[in-house]
């Protein structure tokens, strides 16, 4: 087995400190003398770890019974590294993991067309969208749902990049989904046929009295773009108001979020970040335009991150009026950074603040007018404006 000499450094935690405790029973003792022992103890950190990995590989190489996989080894040394911070927003991303975490962020991806948000507490994955016309949809996958299995394999508690990874495999030409689905006593398997799928990040239209309706699923490299797209149509069919929908929306790009207020509040503070030492780096909106018609913002429970930044700062500067239901909770900034193979790493680096100071975390946004879905609309892949009961409370207080 070659020599992992860029591993030096790596300290393995509780799997390394498992395996050369089982020292006797492993027959460890026959590898390192008392003498050897006595050095290794008084070594510096980095070198007992480059020890204690030296020492794995020569027990793999001398005792363990099938072939190892080298590649597979590396990749879960890298992975087990940062998962040993114990932080589940922070992970490592291998060379075509980053490469569908890119597509995903630009806008389309090879899948099925849903968006999933998982529970760091219990690592419980829940289905939040289905895009219309998708093949998840089309399968009959609904929002609510929870996925419990994946090609029959367990999925509660694994990192969600991964179930996103095994979703979208090449190496098979549909996913086949077991659901819990509340109000079934039993399990429902659906096969979804993989595609192509482009991210429908913004829809728009015009309702009665002039109200426009800008949905923002996701905060993308194509949401801007969208976005000033849906809003420069509804401003030429006359808008008075608008209601922006984020119910739903998982977050992305901070950017993105920036570049929506240059026409909404330009040249504002939008959000500030602190990092581990007190550095503050701040973000604003550029040159544009202020809003001038009546705003109203839907919100859930799973409007998070990004989109918790866009209804804090509308909060905030008392720009428009929340409707709906505390957002997710999400407080804390992530940076991937891709490395020189191909593969990456995001961590969590900064808390970040609305504009007024407010930290999130844990506690989400309460917005400035409370309206539950109707229960008999939480799983329906499409509402309809008119049944819509948060939409229609948004209406409502704008007409006020």
């Amino acid at each position: 087995m070659k020599d992992y000499k860029f591993l030096k450094g790596f300290l393995l935690g509780v799997l390394l400190a498992a395996v050369v405790g089982l020292g006797g029973y492993l027959g460890v003792t026959n590898y390192i003398s008392a003498k050897e022992a006595r050095q290794e103890e008084t070594a510096p950190d980095s070198a007992k770890a480059k020890k204690k990995i030296q020492l794995l590989e020569t027990l793999i190489d001398e005792t363990y019974l099938e072939d190892a996989d080298e590649d597979a080894l590396t990749e879960s040394m890298y992975a087990g590294l940062i998962d040993g911070l114990g932080d589940p927003y922070s992970r490592y991303y291998t060379k075509e993991e980053y490469k569908s975490l890119t597509e995903e962020t630009e806008g389309s991806y090879q899948g099925i067309g849903i968006v999933m948000q998982q529970n760091p507490d219990t690592g419980v994955i829940t289905i939040v969208r289905c895009y219309e016309g998708a093949p998840g949809a089309e399968a009959g996958v609904l929002p609510g749902d929870i996925l419990y299995k994946v090609d029959g394999e367990e999925v509660t508690g694994t990192e969600l990049a991964e179930v996103a990874k095994k979703i979208r495999s090449e190496d098979t030409e549909s996913a086949k989904l077991t659901l819990a689905r509340d109000g079934e006593n039993d399990y429902i398997e659906v096969d979804v046929k993989k595609a192509q799928v482009e991210i429908p990040v913004v829809s728009h239209e015009m309702l009665e009295n002039q109200v426009g309706y800008i949905a923002v699923y996701e905060f993308t490299a194509v949401t801007v773009q969208q976005y000033n797209d849906a809003y420069a149509d509804l401003m030429a069919q006359g808008m008075k108001k608008l209601v922006i929908d984020l119910r739903g929306n998982p977050g992305g790009l901070l950017t993105a979020v920036c570049d929506i207020f240059n026409n909404i509040a330009p040249e504002k503070l939008i959000v500030y970040t602190e990092d581990k030492n007190g550095e503050k780096e701040e973000y604003l909106s550029g040159k544009g335009t202020n809003m001038d018609v009546p705003l109203a913002v839907l919100v859930n429970g799973n409007s998070a991150s990004a989109a918790e930044i866009f209804a804090g700062a509308v909060q905030d500067y008392g720009i428009g009026t929340l409707v709906g239901t505390t957002t997710f909770g999400k407080g804390i900034v992530q940076k991937v950074t891709p490395l020189t193979d191909g593969s990456a790493v995001k961590l969590t680096i900064s808390k970040y603040y609305t504009p007024s100071g407010r930290n999130i975390h844990g506690t989400g946004i309460t917005p400035d007018v409370e309206a539950e879905l109707d229960e008999a609309l939480k799983q329906k892949v499409t509402i309809s404006k008119d049944e819509d009961n948060q939409l229609q409370k948004a209406l409502e207080v704008l007409g006020e």
